[in-house]
């Protein structure tokens, strides 16, 4: 374990991102994180590792070790095109599937094999073979956010930003019923804009959701605008359609982040995870970011200092069988396909 004092040294070499986490880091809470930060971007370098961090990463991760940022698919994406021998996941369990599946001769590490998702483990394979017994010929459109196991059963898979697009291609083959899963609030929300759009199709969806999203109300929002009046509100399509409908914007992690910056609102308020707020106000010196403080126990499990342990003792590794992993990765490449 190398000597994880904070130098003259260290602080200069990691000034300038102190300078743009400032608003997040008291000086002696940064004295902390700065040793983890210096050594772990010095070790990745010489093990030629890769460090995806997830939106959902506190700042101190995504900022200061992240070299691959953003939402849980494009960064799969991006690892396959590295060059890197070994791919740190920092995010959860399913994630760390996804880039093992994308890039089968790659180390894939997560720094906690616990750091899981209330949303991917509300399905089993079993469950979705289930559903293909009860509703055959029915195409089944599941999330990124399950297992490889599941994903194998799948027809093809979706994104939050692209379930809508997905979904718009099977009807336009001629289905008209289309199960979704695990999230039924994404589901929802696809089945109400598909309404209103005047399609007649029916949307079949599973009852799972997400642990972070599911708690947020449409008086929660009301509330927001009474204590904000010049807010924006940004909703992920994960919330309960109650929610959406009285956001002013509807996406992904990845498109609330580039309508933010786009934009620049005075003030805003991002109904997700907490440390996207965190990360986007960072970049966003001139917007007001209005904290939710919903966290996902899952996403902070992962630390600077398991991620250090990760890469001194290049695990825990995550393995997936070459069979499973090749069923997989078809309604993946089929998501890319059509979208």
């Amino acid at each position: 374990m190398p000597d994880l004092q904070y130098t003259d040294e260290i602080a200069r070499e990691t000034a300038p991102l102190y300078e743009k986490l400032r608003a997040q880091y008291a000086p002696d809470h940064w004295e902390t994180l700065a040793p983890y930060i210096h050594e772990i971007n010095r070790l990745k370098a010489e093990k030629n590792a890769v460090i995806l961090a997830h939106n959902y990463m506190t700042p101190d991760v995504f900022y200061g070790v992240g070299d691959v940022v953003g939402d849980s698919l494009m960064l799969a994406q991006e690892a396959a095109k590295s060059d890197a021998d070994m791919i740190i996941q920092c995010g959860v369990h399913f994630m760390a599937e996804t880039s093992k599946i994308l890039c089968p001769d790659k180390k894939v590490i997560i720094p906690d094999m616990a750091a899981g998702c209330s949303l991917a483990e509300s399905i089993t394979a079993e469950d979705v073979r289930g559903l293909k017994e009860k509703y055959p010929g029915v195409p089944v459109v599941t999330y990124v956010n399950t297992s490889a196991a599941v994903k194998a059963e799948s027809d093809v898979c979706c994104t939050s930003s692209n379930a809508l697009k997905i979904v718009e291609g099977l009807i336009a083959q001629g289905h008209q019923r289309v199960m979704m899963t695990p999230d039924k609030f994404l589901a929802q929300n696809v089945a109400k804009t598909l309404k209103d759009k005047g399609s007649s199709a029916e949307i079949l969806f599973w009852e799972g959701t997400c642990m972070v999203h599911e708690r947020f109300t449409a008086e929660d929002v009301r509330q927001m605008r009474q204590n904000y009046e010049d807010v924006v509100v940004l909703a992920h399509p994960e919330c309960p359609p109650e929610v959406i409908a009285e956001a002013d914007y509807a996406g992904s992690t990845a498109q609330m982040d580039v309508y933010i910056k786009d934009k620049q609102p005075k003030r805003a308020v991002l109904y997700t995870e907490c440390s996207m707020s965190d990360n986007i106000a960072a970049s966003n010196p001139g917007v007001e970011l209005i904290g939710t403080c919903q966290m996902c126990p899952h996403m902070k499990r992962i630390t600077l200092p398991k991620i250090l342990k990760a890469l001194q003792s290049e695990g825990p590794e995550v393995y997936i069988d070459p069979d499973l992993s090749a069923r997989a990765i078809k309604p993946i490449q089929r998501m890319l396909e059509m979208s």
